[in-house]
């Protein structure tokens, strides 16, 4: 029972710091909401600390093997963590001014946290499903927190209505796959599909049904319909969490679900992934040109790099006879963290300097006369998202591409090359915007002690990840090796 209760340890602690952030809101009856940011960001820590030192090398499983702790969830649930810890970071400021129930928001933040890290380790459909839906419950209330704002309530309701038909989609497949093997845990159906010798009509809508209902979580073509609408009306460190942390949980266990339980019938749904990489890459990068609101210009590019990230999943099949899928796993996440690091420093940025409702990229205008560290951050954000050198999305593309590339799949990867030239050049209009248009007004920008912090430790982790990835690289080469084995 002991050993029981270590495997579990990050989930009780995070559940267990989550009732105590309503317990203290609750008895302080909102008069210091920095105190619950301090609570949960402490908290946060000492969970990481925590479960690195006790479970990284430790393999096990619970209920059954529904639950799996490995270096690949311990990974994934370090980084809902540290994502997490920056999200709750850059919420401090914006919670204060313009929110109410402060404890609620963080409270909201650490569930959907616990959500992630029971996905990350769900190795069965039922478990994954519960895990994503909790996730998703969490998100919906989160996107229309801004009471007082249409934007929010439009954005809160198209996203639950929307997220309810994906979930029917992604149950509906669920129960066609167990109809055909019979099981759901991914071990399992990996044997029952290998010795399936003909696809059925039913196994090929499952894996339609499958793919769609996760392709919402990621907003993926055509399924993306949601994320401009969200994006744009959910309160800016909301927005952040949705493009990086739900992303990287949902891909989590896509990662999981194809290399372990679909592999066997990648014949399948190759060329349908391929396709849907091949789309959502393209019409991300260029729906994003005519963008005017930055959120929504952010929501097309973080569709445009969904697209790259499921370059990874359709390279765990080779076709070039040379099977090297441990180097797509490896280069799909690391990406995921480089997007990440980027994205939250970016609208970081965004929220530092954007009042709510006010995310025109007009208003950037000479924004690098009144604050040179925004224009500067926001500079090294948007060059990042593009693959410049010397910034993490270079090194996170080069190494994601390369590996792909090395699968046999040369048209996605010139494809992935020629989208990321698009994408430049919707940053680069941001970015002229900031150096070259006059302002609006000569009124000098004051940051925040904690802005300025977490705004420099984001820009020298894109540095750090651009410069010199291969200590991040070796960390998640051993996650690799967990979910290879």
């Amino acid at each position: 029972m002991q050993g029981n209760l270590v495997l579990l340890l990050p989930e009780i602690l995070v559940a267990g710091l989550a009732f105590l952030v309503l317990i203290v809101d609750l008895i302080l009856r909102r008069e210091r909401p920095t105190l619950l940011a301090a609570i949960a960001v402490l908290g946060l820590s000492a969970i990481l600390v925590l479960s690195l030192w006790n479970l990284w090398d430790v393999k096990g499983s619970l209920y059954n093997g529904i639950f799996r702790v490995d270096n690949y969830a311990l990974f994934f649930k370090a980084f809902f963590l540290i994502s997490g810890i920056a999200i709750i970071l850059m919420s401090v400021e914006y919670v204060n001014t313009h929110l109410k129930r402060a404890g609620e928001f963080y409270g909201l933040i650490l569930f959907s946290i616990l959500a992630m890290m029971a996905l990350a380790s769900s190795t069965e459909l039922l478990m994954a499903y519960i895990s994503l839906e909790l996730l998703s419950f969490c998100l919906y209330i989160m996107a229309a927190y801004s009471g007082n704002s249409l934007k929010s309530d439009e954005a809160g309701t198209k996203y639950i209505l929307l997220g309810a038909f994906a979930s029917a989609l992604l149950l509906y497949g669920i129960s066609l796959l167990y109809g055909i093997v019979g099981v759901t845990k991914f071990e399992d159906i990996n044997v029952q599909l290998l010795s399936i010798t003909t696809a059925s009509p039913a196994l090929i809508a499952s894996l339609v049904f499958i793919i769609a209902g996760l392709g919402f979580k990621i907003a993926a073509v055509p399924f993306h319909m949601w994320a401009p609408d969200v994006y744009e009306g959910a309160p800016t460190p909301v927005t952040a969490y949705i493009a990086v942390v739900s992303k990287a949980a949902a891909f989590a266990l896509l990662l999981r679900l194809f290399s372990e339980a679909l592999l066997p019938v990648a014949n399948q749904w190759q060329l349908f992934m391929s396709l849907l990489a091949a789309a959502t890459m393209t019409l991300g990068n260029l729906v994003a040109i005519p963008q005017q609101n930055i959120k929504r210009l952010l929501a097309y590019s973080s569709i445009g790099q969904v697209g790259y990230l499921l370059m990874g999943i359709v390279a765990l099949e080779s076709v070039s006879g040379i099977n090297t899928a441990h180097l797509a796993i490896t280069g799909l996440l690391l990406h995921l963290v480089g997007y990440g690091v980027t994205n939250l420093g970016v609208f970081m940025a965004v929220i530092a300097f954007s009042p709510p409702g006010e995310e025109e990229i007009s208003r950037y205008a000479g924004l690098a006369n009144r604050s040179p560290l925004l224009a500067s951050v926001i500079t090294i954000g948007l060059f990042s998202l593009a693959g410049m050198p010397f910034f993490a999305g270079f090194a996170t593309k080069f190494y994601l591409f390369t590996a792909v590339a090395s699968q046999g799949y040369l048209w996605l990867t010139s494809l992935a090359i020629l989208n990321s030239l698009i994408s430049l050049y919707y940053y680069l209009v941001v970015i002229r915007t900031m150096y070259v248009d006059p302002p609006i007004t000569h009124d000098p920008l004051r940051l925040s002690n904690l802005t300025v912090t977490v705004l420099s430790v984001l820009v020298l982790g894109i540095l750090a990840i651009g410069l010199y990835p291969q200590p991040l690289i070796g960390i998640i080469e051993e996650a690799t090796s967990a979910i290879i084995g």
